[in-house]
């Protein structure tokens, strides 16, 4: 890890320049979510039942949109829920169960477990779905899965999808591998990189023109104003238990591919996603020890001190603009640990979508040359992806 050392060294001297770089389009303005332009979308909802699709990153204005649709008197019938619950406190991949809001008194439908796509029958009393999540950009985050099969069920039941955009806080770069026909499941249902560069609203609108859906959903959205894709938006309430601020929210798409091997990212501390490590690993300078939390009943490596690196400085201060996935990480804790554990598990290869990025770190290739591998997929995927676009892109 020294050259890393080295790298932070020489980045601080660059860091102050990160907003110049990519904020130059909305520095001076406030970037308002899809969600708050309420004199949009209201008018167009008017007496009409629908539904949300929604969590506590639902915010008008720091208040819930479905508090705000009910204190208005809307018709609002019902709540779906993805991952983590409607109030976002659930671990990631446990089972979440209908409920009822105790706020509000509405039935809460959970699109998570075995139970992803809404059913007719609860689609029969509404004529909307307005989709409000606070997404973070990358293909394993699973409300872009949800999105899809909430659109899927607006096809088939012909019931009019309205998004709510949303900034999408990696949106400034593209990077990872494409995922391969045959990879497809609920962390990587489309051929995409991992670091898709696109909104909730761009990237429904590519599901829905692309044909990656039964059929196709009467579809209208809600953009953002003053964002575009050189913007770096900082979220205003954590989108998931373990992503608790802008640093995990960043370094999330390089350390997510931990969770498919032995090593802890932080679940069951304080610092999710910001730190790495294992109980054999020696050659880091941090020690950690994982106990269950909010969002973390089981963590990995529960009560054993594990010794790794506390990476945190390089969310918020270097990716934005490093603008890459990061792969020495992940490739060192491999030569590392390899000789002496399994590594990788069997969900290893559905994070990546493809079974090339294990067997190219088994094989010994270095980040640059797995990087240079994936490119030509990229240049594929972005020819796609730009005919999608809202807002001014990055490049």
């Amino acid at each position: 890890m020294r050259r890393y050392q080295i790298v932070l060294i020489f980045l601080i001297t660059l860091s102050l320049n990160v907003n110049v770089l990519f904020a130059q389009s909305s520095k001076s303005k406030k970037i308002v979510p899809g969600a708050e332009r309420t004199w949009v979308y209201l008018p167009f909802i008017g007496d009409k039942p629908f539904a949300v699709v929604a969590n506590h990153t639902s915010l008008v204005k720091g208040t819930s949109l479905v508090d705000t649709l009910v204190s208005l008197r809307y018709n609002l019938k019902k709540i779906f829920c993805p991952e983590h619950g409607f109030r976002g406190d659930s671990d990631a991949g446990a089972y979440i169960y209908n409920s009822t809001d105790s706020v509000t008194g509405l039935p809460v439908i959970s699109l998570y477990g075995n139970h992803k796509k809404p059913l007719p029958d609860e689609l029969e009393d509404v004529d909307i779905i307005v989709f409000d999540l606070q997404d973070v950009g990358t293909r394993f985050y699973t409300y872009i899965s949800t999105l899809t099969y909430v659109m899927e069920a607006c096809a088939e039941n012909n019931k009019t999808l309205v998004i709510l955009d949303r900034p999408n806080p990696n949106g400034f770069y593209i990077d990872g591998p494409v995922l391969e026909k045959g990879y497809e499941s609920f962390v990587g249902m489309h051929h995409v990189p991992v670091v898709h560069g696109m909104t909730i609203a761009e990237y429904a609108r590519m599901v829905n023109e692309e044909g990656w859906i039964n059929g196709e959903v009467n579809m209208v959205w809600v953009k953002c104003l003053n964002y575009d894709h050189k913007s770096l938006y900082h979220v205003p309430v954590r989108p998931s238990p373990n992503l608790p601020n802008m640093d995990a929210i960043y370094l999330y798409p390089s350390l997510c591919f931990f969770e498919g091997t032995v090593v802890s990212v932080g679940r069951g501390t304080n610092k999710q996603f910001q730190i790495f490590g294992h109980p054999l690993m020696k050659k880091g300078d941090y020690h950690f020890i994982p106990y269950p939390n909010v969002g973390s009943k089981y963590p990995k490596h529960e009560g054993k001190e594990c010794v790794g690196y506390d990476i945190q400085s390089f969310g918020t201060e270097f990716q934005p603009l490093m603008r890459e996935i990061n792969l020495d990480w992940l490739i060192e804790s491999y030569n590392e640990l390899a000789d002496t554990t399994e590594f990788f598990n069997k969900y290893f290869d559905k994070l990546a979508g493809t079974d090339k990025l294990r067997k190219k770190i088994i094989s010994g290739w270095d980040a640059k040359r797995i990087r240079d591998s994936w490119q030509e997929d990229i240049k594929e995927y972005k020819e796609i992806r730009k005919r999608y676009l809202l807002y001014k892109d990055f490049e």
